[in-house]
């Protein structure tokens, strides 16, 4: 019996049928097809043969001196070359192997063995084990763990093969059949894990698996819950095949058993069925959702088709696909329909009504192209779909009451003057009056600036060389139309079209080394190709509006001139010897004086006679045959007018908190409060135009904002309430009349260690996607059963973990939204709109969070649409419970399921939608 202690390397041996080298030799055949054939599952054949030990060829590296000079000799003789090409080698990397306690050779049971932390490497393959030994009579190797001074069982086998781990118990490897069991493994499979108490291997891509448990569960020793399999075929990469399975929770058998069952198990994504939800409606019976197929069309793009139905006879249809080239461009496409009927068919409340949405998505990566773009945002369909759809995924779009869209291309031409065109098409629609304006498309082109006078070297100084002109050009073809007619051909009827041609000429200049002048005049040119004619019918006492088409065009210019300062004031509060808090306030202002000239076009001005109803007098009335063209009429009055407005900025500084702290620390005590006004020379009456004022800031670390605005008339009201020439403070009044006002505020408040973001970011995302608020604050959209939507909350796994005691402080966000408007124009004196809403998050624990969103009318004195939201984190399943408790859409939503998209379909959801409101 041969014994060694330590190491043993072994590098391209040349193997010969030597007594001396049995153990190398037989080690090396062994192990060799060993490894080159072992990766998840075997089986123990019946009976063994024992290895040949006969080796035909041979190849030319020398063991000992001995060979080396058997070699050398055969070597010098040229008739021993043979022409037949020698095969490859049998190791292509070096093997290593040890032991820490020992490793030996028994010749006469022919066997070798490895034991404590015996280990294998051989390329990118590692065995390790606490005792391994490779039978050649048997042709078997046999790897296990071993126990420790208080008896555990430690050192399992790990095999491992690039990024393929198996851990068994145990492993008896046959080397002749190539066939293997292991006991008691633990590998991954996808997003799963298989546990089998016994797996055997039938070939290289086929294992069959004894008593296994599948689970997603991170604690595999002990997993909250596992799919057990009697019996199962697994073909690594492809596919899980089980006879009967079933569901067991903390090893508590369930009711849920399925004959057999099926685990895809491809690493790209794949095509499938994907499980309806299944629910109950008053109005509409009993009904399945979400409900389709999935089709993994390609690695770039997908597409899932999925339907309702309900069995009143109500359905919907949707199709959602989603594409993305990586560092091109990325986006998704969404269409909706639905077909509802209320009621049963002979009832008065009988209705049918068809809806439906269309959403596109698209954004290009601003790297793959720098000198053109394309981006479409798309969301458009029938007015009432966000109102009428009884889908959950809508919720949070319930309250939008705008539909807008926008799909442009941009293009810049490399040159000097740098050209510029784009197109682009544009879509707004209001939901509550059915109002849907287009353009189709708008196209805009423009020369970069030019400064004819410019030196070609140093800056530009001076008036003349700053001269500067551009070209633009602007056209547009404008469809203005209802829901009724929408994607109709009556919707083009109307449809205007025109351009206008610009050439903007300007120049700046200092004056009096801390004044700004600048002054500007505009050519300005409008194509159109629909003109009106205007007459009065003597017979009918109407005014007869005709449209004439053809191409015309009118001209006009313009002047103005702009002079601005900046002032800077320093209030010091600073000592000497006296630490204050507040250092300085600095204070910022910006008047503006401006000069405006507009000529008077009433060479595009015709009259038509009005003939009284008596018939005895008659009266001309002037009019513009380009009065209804999209980029408005030629002024008729000359107008000369100066505008003036101020604007302030506040900021302070103040002793840092943070004792380290070298500078004073910087707050702005008011962001902007601006003043405008202005004053026409050229009018008769109403000279002065009212004063507008605005201004915002942001208090409490940038935490709450504030921004409000004011409007003040100079002039007073007669007894019907229209503005005359005469001051309101001449009329008995102050000095400004109020006319209108407003105040918006937000804040967010958060505990310490909670984020002051908005925890329900892919809520959120939904609803801009779907045209609704950037925020929570109406609620957002909720399909829990849909990964796509509302998936394991991003960043979770970076949040600090809470101490394992009770006691710790509770995470929390609260965010609060006032609106204030103010109306007085003529002499209304009323709060049009006064409201309040908020919404926040509280986590209850590490898995307990809760949310709501609401509102409350203080005009009217009612709740706003209210939304409350319960989640909790049940390790590898998720529980979610959304309610409505009261509105139109009171509604709510329970849902359970595992997180693994292998097994998303493994869930239960039950719904109780809105009914229909009379």
């Amino acid at each position: 019996m041969a014994f060694q202690k330590s190491s043993h390397t072994f590098t391209k041996i040349h193997l010969k049928a030597l007594h001396t080298n049995n153990f190398k030799i037989l080690f090396t055949l062994s192990f060799t097809v060993f490894i080159n054939m072992f990766s998840f599952a075997q089986d123990l054949p019946k009976g063994g043969v024992p290895i040949d030990r006969s080796v035909k060829d041979s190849v030319n590296i020398s063991i000992d001196s001995l060979v080396t000079t058997e070699v050398s000799e055969k070597a010098q003789d040229s008739t021993l070359k043979d022409s037949i090409k020698p095969k490859k080698e049998l190791l292509e990397h070096t093997v290593k192997y040890h032991a820490t306690d020992y490793t030996k050779f028994n010749q006469k049971e022919h066997k070798l063995y490895l034991y404590n932390e015996a280990t294998i490497d051989y390329g990118d393959m590692n065995i390790a084990a606490g005792n391994i030994t490779i039978d050649y009579t048997k042709n078997t190797v046999y790897a296990k763990g071993i126990k420790d001074s208080i008896g555990a069982y430690t050192q399992k086998p790990v095999f491992t093969q690039g990024a393929n781990v198996v851990e068994p118990d145990s492993i008896i490897f046959n080397t002749k059949t190539k066939k293997a069991l292991i006991y008691n493994s633990k590998t991954e499979q996808g997003d799963g894990t298989v546990i089998a108490s016994l797996t055997k291997k039938e070939n290289d891509s086929v294992y069959f698996l004894k008593n296994a448990k599948y689970t997603t569960a991170e604690d595999l020793d002990d997993p909250e819950y596992y799919i057990r399999l009697l019996k199962a075929k697994i073909v690594p990469g492809k596919k899980i095949v089980t006879g009967a399975a079933g569901l067991y929770i903390y090893d508590i058998p369930t009711p849920v058993w399925l004959p057999f069952s099926f685990f895809p198990q491809s690493e790209k994504q794949t095509s499938g069925i994907i499980i309806p939800s299944f629910g109950e409606q008053n109005q509409r019976g009993y009904f399945l959702q979400n409900g389709g197929y999935y089709l993994a069309i390609s690695d770039y793009v997908d597409l899932a088709l999925l339907g309702d139905y309900y069995t009143n006879g109500s359905y919907g249809f949707r199709s959602e696909s989603t594409y993305a080239k990586r560092y091109k461009f990325r986006g998704n496409l969404n269409f909706s329909y639905e077909s509802l009927i209320n009621s049963e068919r002979g009832f008065p409340d009988y209705s049918k009504s068809t809806v439906y949405n269309i959403r596109w998505s698209h954004s290009q990566d601003g790297k793959s192209n720098p000198n053109s773009r394309f981006s479409a945002s798309v969301n458009l369909g029938s007015s009432q779909y966000y109102q009428t759809s009884i889908n959950q995924v809508n919720t949070g779009a319930f309250l939008n009451n705008t539909l807008s869209s926008s799909v442009s291309y941009s293009k810049t031409f490399q040159g000097k003057l740098q050209p510029n065109i784009s197109l682009t098409a544009t879509h707004s629609q209001n939901t509550n009056t059915q109002q849907i304006n287009m353009t189709l498309p708008t196209f805009q082109g423009s020369l970069g600036r030019m400064y004819p006078f410019a030196s070609k070297t140093g800056s530009k100084k001076g008036i003349i060389q700053n001269i500067n002109l551009q070209y633009n050009v602007r056209g547009e073809n404008r469809i203005s139309t209802t829901d009724s007619l929408f994607f109709k051909k009556e919707m083009f009827d109307d449809a205007k079209a025109g351009f206008q041609h610009s050439i903007p000429l300007s120049t700046n200049f200092k004056v009096f080394k801390y004044f700004s002048l600048s002054a500007s005049s505009s050519l300005n040119e409008v194509w159109t190709f629909k003109t009106i004619e205007k007459s009065f019918d003597a017979t009918t006492k109407k005014v007869i509006t005709e449209e004439i088409n053809g191409f015309d065009a009118f001209r006009t210019y313009n002047f103005s001139t702009s002079l601005g300062t900046t002032v800077y004031g320093m209030f010091n509060f600073e000592k000497e010897g006296k630490d204050t808090k507040i250092k300085a306030i600095r204070h910022i202002i910006r008047p503006s004086v401006s000069y405006n000239i507009n000529p008077a076009f009433d060479k595009y001005y015709d009259t038509y006679e009005v003939v009284s109803a008596d018939g005895l007098t008659t009266t001309d009335v002037e009019y513009t045959r380009f009065e209804q063209g999209i980029f408005g009429s030629p002024g008729k009055n000359f107008s000369s007018s100066m505008g003036i407005s101020v604007s302030n900025n506040l900021e302070a500084k103040v002793r840092d908190k943070d004792s380290t702290a070298t500078e004073p620390k910087k707050v702005i005590l008011l962001n902007n409060l601006n003043f405008s006004t202005s004053y026409n020379f050229a009018g008769d009456s109403l000279q002065w135009s009212p004063v507008r004022m605005s201004g915002g800031t942001q208090l409490f670390n940038n935490k709450m904002s504030i921004n409000f605005g004011a409007t003040l008339d100079p002039y007073a009201l007669d007894n019907n309430n229209n503005r005359i020439g005469k001051f309101n403070i001449d009329n008995g009044g102050s000095l400004f009349r109020l006319t209108s006002a407003n105040l918006t505020t937000g804040w967010t408040l958060s505990s310490k260690n909670g984020s002051d973001k908005n925890d329900n970011k892919k809520g959120v995302e939904e609803n801009l996607r779907r045209g609704g608020r950037d925020d929570d604050l109406f609620g957002i959209s909720e399909d829990f059963a849909n990964q796509q939507i509302d998936d394991m909350k991003e960043g979770d796994d970076e949040e600090e973990k809470p101490s394992e005691y009770y006691s710790y402080s509770i995470p929390w966000n609260l965010r609060i939204a006032y609106a204030l408007n103010y109306s007085n124009s003529r002499r209304e004196n009323q709060i049009s709109s006064h409201s309040l809403m908020f919404s926040g998050d509280i986590k209850l624990s590490e898995k307990w969070s809760i949310g709501a969103s609401s509102g409350y009318d203080l005009k009217n004195a009612g709740f706003t649409y209210t939304q409350l939201r319960f989640e909790r984190d049940l390790m590898s399943w998720r529980m979610n419970f959304s309610w409505v408790p009261f509105s139109t859409r009171s509604s709510w939503n329970f849902f359970i399921g595992i997180k693994s998209n292998i097994l998303k379909d493994l869930k239960y959801e039950k719904r109780n939608q809105p009914d229909l409101q009379l």
